[in-house]
């Protein structure tokens, strides 16, 4: 057997691009003009590091027979969560679009791009995963020493999450 060619990785550093979006008529088709309105919030550089935490848990169901010692499981239920922590500066409006805009309550939708730089336009064709919430409470963190005032935040997800849809061209 031949040793398979390495598939390229792309590094995690300025690839991912986390977009607010107030309003999308198809989440399972966005189109470029709503991930690229005046009113759409790159929220990139205002999350840290660590800033974008995603996660699906799905359940199991478990499938006992009275013929096996073994008990079997089938896919269950999932969920999927959301959590941002980004920076905030309220003495500068212009560095504090994050916390004014995603205020408690405030629906809408986070759109997240991967393995893309960051910096590339939203285009017709990207992948992206479309995730429709409310916004929870602004937990403003501990400060730290030798550190940056951050805010925590839960986006609450309120209907079914689009992943790897294709961006379309038009308006909706």
């Amino acid at each position: 057997m031949t040793q398979p060619t390495m598939p390229a990785a792309v590094n995690t550093n300025g690839t991912t691009l986390v977009l607010w979006v107030p309003a999308i008529a198809n989440p399972a088709a966005p189109t470029k003009t709503e991930l690229t309105a005046g009113t759409v919030l790159d929220l990139s550089c205002y999350l840290t590091g660590d800033g974008l935490a995603t996660e699906t848990t799905e359940n199991a169901i478990e499938d006992p027979r009275l013929c096996s010692k073994q008990i079997f499981e089938a896919r269950g239920d999932f969920s999927d969560t959301l959590e941002l922590t980004y920076v905030f500066n309220p003495l500068e409006s212009a560095d504090d679009e994050a916390r004014v805009t995603l205020r408690p309550g405030t629906r809408g939708f986070v759109v997240l791009r991967w393995a893309v730089d960051s910096e590339i336009p939203v285009d017709t064709g990207d992948v992206v995963d479309v995730y429709p919430v409310e916004m929870g409470q602004q937990r403003k963190q501990t400060p730290t020493r030798n550190g940056v005032h951050r805010i925590t935040q839960k986006p609450f997800v309120t209907g079914p999450v689009r992943r790897d849809v294709a961006v379309v061209a038009g308006t909706p």
